[in-house]
C-alpha cells in the first residue's frame, strides 16, 4: 500500500508540474450529444511581419489543431464572407463546425458554450421599459440607461461635452442618477461627467482606479467630492440591479499598464434582451474576459473604443454575437476610428449598425423582448462605410422618428446661448434674465461668453433658480 501512494504522489506531482507549465486552457465546453470539448491554446507571437497581426489561436479538438488569425480570416472572409471549417467525424454521421456562423452563434446558440448565469429577477412587467440614449459627445463615450424610474450614466464624453451632458439630463428632468460608472480615466470619457454631477445628485460611482493625473479627472473628483461621494472601485463578477435589469461587471480582470484595458465592462440583461458596454478595451482585455469564462453573448454591443482596430477581435465578436453594434465616434477624426477592420468584421458578422458621428444621438429601447432603435438623423445611412461597401449614403426613405425632437431643439438652443451673468462672489452661472441678477451687487456682477462647461471647470455653477 505504501508502494502504491508514494507511486500516486508521484504521478499527482508530475500533472501538477504540467498543469503549471501548460498554455492550454478549457474555453469552453460543447453540452452536445458526444459532450465534445474546445479547448484554447494561446501560441504567442509567430516570427515578426510588418504587414500582419501573428497572434494568433489554435483550437484543439480530437487531437486535431487548426489555426486562426489575421491572414486566413481575409483571406476566407474575401471568398466565401465568412471563415468556416466543417470537420466531419469518420466513425459518425455528424459533422461538427469548428468555427460556426456568427448566425448560428447568436444568443441562443453561444449559450451551447456558455451557460448565463441563472437570473434572479422576475421578467419585466408589462409597464416596464429600458431606454439607453447613446449621446452624441464626438470624439467619446456616453450612455444613459433608463429602467423603472431608475437611472445610470455611463461616459459623459470629454470636458467639452460637460454643457451637452447638463442639458441633455435637465431635458429628461433627470435629477438623479443612481449609478454613474467612468469606465476609464481618459479625458474623452470621464471629462464631461462634471457636467453631469452639476446637474444631478448621483448614488454609487463606479471607476476602475481612484486617481489619475489629468485635469478632466480632478475635476471629475471635486464634484464628488462636493456631494460627499467617493469612487467604488469594482470587481469583476459584481452585479447589481437597475429597476428591472441585471447588471454584471465583467472586467477588467486584471491591472494593466495600458488605461485602455482598465476599461469597465458592463453585461445588461433585460428580460430577454441583453447589452454590453466595453469602454476602450482592446484585445488583450477581452481575452482575459473570455479566458475567465463570463457570459458575454448579447444582443447589442457598444463596439469597444470608437472601432478602433485595436479592439473587436474575431474570437471576441464571435462570442458575443451580437444582432446590432453601436459606434461611438467623432466625424472626420484624427484617428480614422472606425478602423475599416473592424467594419468588415461587423458586416461579415451581419451586425446592423449605428454610428453617432453619422446619426447623431441614438436611441434604444427594450420591452424585455423587442429592441428598436430611433436616430437623430440619417437612419439610412450606409453605417459601414468604408468597409469597401461603397460611399457614404444620407439617402432618406421612410425614416425613423428623430430621437426626442424637444431634446434636440433644446440642446440648438443650449449651443446658440453665447452671454451669462456670472456671480464671482457666491461663484454662480445666470441667464442675464435671471431674477438673482437684479438683487446681484455691481462688484460681484461679470458678464461673459465662455460656455457652461469652461465655467464649470473654472470653478462656477449653474444657477439653481434659472438653470442655464
Amino acid at each position: 500500500m505504501r508502494k502504491y501512494k508514494g507511486f500516486l504522489i508521484t504521478i499527482l506531482l508530475i500533472f501538477s508540474i504540467f498543469l503549471s507549465i501548460c498554455p492550454t486552457q478549457v474555453f469552453a465546453e460543447s453540452k452536445g450529444q458526444n459532450e465534445r470539448e474546445i479547448v484554447v491554446e494561446r501560441a504567442g507571437p509567430l516570427e515578426p511581419s510588418p504587414s500582419e497581426d501573428l497572434e494568433r489561436i489554435v483550437f484543439k479538438f480530437d487531437d486535431q489543431y487548426y489555426s486562426e488569425n489575421k491572414t486566413l480570416y481575409t483571406y476566407y472572409n474575401s471568398i466565401l464572407g465568412l471563415y468556416k471549417k466543417e470537420m466531419s467525424e469518420d466513425s459518425k454521421s455528424s459533422s461538427f463546425s469548428l468555427l460556426p456562423s456568427f448566425q448560428e452563434t447568436r444568443k441562443e446558440e453561444a449559450g451551447e458554450f456558455l451557460q448565463a448565469p441563472e437570473k434572479e429577477n422576475a421578467a419585466p412587467t408589462l409597464d416596464s421599459k429600458l431606454e439607453i440614449h447613446f449621446i452624441d459627445v464626438g470624439q467619446g463615450d456616453s450612455a444613459l440607461i433608463l429602467c423603472d424610474g431608475k437611472a445610470m450614466l455611463i461616459d459623459g464624453g470629454s470636458a467639452a461635452d460637460s454643457s451637452l451632458i447638463y442639458s441633455y439630463l435637465k431635458n429628461l428632468d433627470l435629477s438623479h442618477l443612481d449609478y454613474m460608472i467612468c469606465t476609464h480615466g481618459h479625458e474623452d470619457h470621464v471629462g464631461g461627467l462634471s457636467g453631469a454631477l452639476n446637474y444631478a445628485t448621483v448614488g454609487t460611482v463606479y471607476c476602475p482606479e481612484t486617481a489619475y493625473d489629468s485635469k478632466a479627472f480632478n475635476s471629475f473628483l471635486k464634484y464628488l467630492e462636493k456631494q460627499n461621494k467617493a469612487i467604488t472601485v469594482p470587481d469583476h463578477g459584481d452585479t447589481f440591479t437597475l429597476g428591472s435589469a441585471q447588471c454584471q461587471i465583467l472586467g477588467p480582470i486584471y491591472s494593466s499598464g495600458n488605461t485602455n484595458n482598465t476599461s469597465i465592462v458592463l453585461r445588461i440583461e433585460y428580460g430577454e434582451t441583453s447589452f454590453l458596454f466595453t469602454g476602450d478595451a482592446e484585445m488583450e482585455e477581452e481575452g482575459d474576459i473570455m479566458s475567465a469564462g463570463y457570459h458575454i453573448a448579447s444582443d447589442v454591443l457598444k463596439v469597444a473604443h470608437h472601432g478602433s482596430q485595436t479592439s473587436t477581435r474575431y474570437l471576441w465578436l464571435r462570442e458575443v454575437a451580437p444582432r446590432y453594434g453601436v459606434i461611438s465616434v467623432g466625424k472626420n477624426n484624427p484617428y480614422s476610428h472606425p478602423s475599416e477592420d473592424v467594419l468588415s468584421k461587423l458586416r461579415d458578422a451581419e451586425v446592423e449598425v449605428y454610428r453617432t458621428d453619422m446619426q447623431g444621438h441614438i436611441l434604444c429601447s427594450s420591452d424585455g423582448s423587442n429592441i428598436d432603435f430611433s436616430v437623430q438623423r440619417n437612419a439610412n445611412a450606409d453605417t459601414l462605410y468604408g468597409a469597401g461597401l461603397g460611399s457614404y449614403s444620407t439617402s432618406q426613405k421612410a425614416e425613423k422618428p428623430a430621437i426626442n425632437l424637444e431634446i434636440e431643439a433644446s440642446l440648438e438652443e443650449e449651443k446658440t446661448q453665447k452671454s451669462y451673468i456670472l456671480n464671482t462672489s457666491s461663484k454662480k452661472i445666470h441667464y442675464p434674465d435671471c431674477s438673482s441678477v437684479r438683487q446681484m451687487s455691481e462688484k460681484n456682477k461679470k458678464d461673459t461668453n465662455l460656455s457652461i462647461e469652461e465655467l464649470v471647470n473654472l470653478g462656477y455653477s449653474p444657477c439653481g433658480r434659472c438653470n442655464p
